[in-house]
């Protein structure tokens, strides 16, 4: 079986361009291999083609045979490495903590332990009656952090 370690090598060593980084790689048993890059701009079909090429080139099919695919984190997928994190930094985003709770909360820091957040909550103000949405800012560790995507609002 092929490792994955070897193939994040690979392909750290092929990357196209400076600004793309590998966010992850999983091989199963029957050496289907599926590596997945990001960028902190852009990924384009060219340079997952290049990279594609550049690992099958290392790798001896005649030793072992498998199917590599590469791919760019899609928009909306979950977030999975610090770098992709601190991308996102001034922008909206999804977080699901383990407890359960859903924040929709604007990510105002990334680092690696924890997440800033900033997002409006109703709280008990003095002298009101009702509760008033009032913005506060928390930091979540990231052990208490089940899930993170990029927010899209498409209104």
């Amino acid at each position: 079986m092929i490792e994955k370690e070897r193939i994040i090598e690979i392909a750290e060593r092929h990357l196209p361009a400076p600004e793309l980084f590998v966010v992850g790689c999983t091989v199963t048993p029957a050496n289907e291999i599926e590596l997945t890059i990001d960028s902190d701009t852009s990924v384009d079909i060219d340079q997952c083609t290049a990279l594609s090429r550049a690992i099958e080139a290392e790798l001896d099919r005649d030793a072992e045979d498998f199917e590599l695919t590469v791919m760019s984190a899609g928009i909306g997928s979950e977030l999975r490495c610090l770098r992709q994190y601190r991308k996102l930094v001034g922008r909206p985003v999804e977080v699901v903590l383990r407890s359960g709770v859903k924040l929709l909360a604007q990510l105002d820091e990334a680092t690696d332990t924890a997440l800033t957040l900033s997002y409006e909550e109703k709280q008990a103000v003095e002298g009101k009656k009702r509760k008033q949405l009032v913005r506060v800012t928390r930091t979540y560790p990231f052990e208490e952090i089940k899930s993170t995507v990029e927010y899209l609002d498409f209104k």
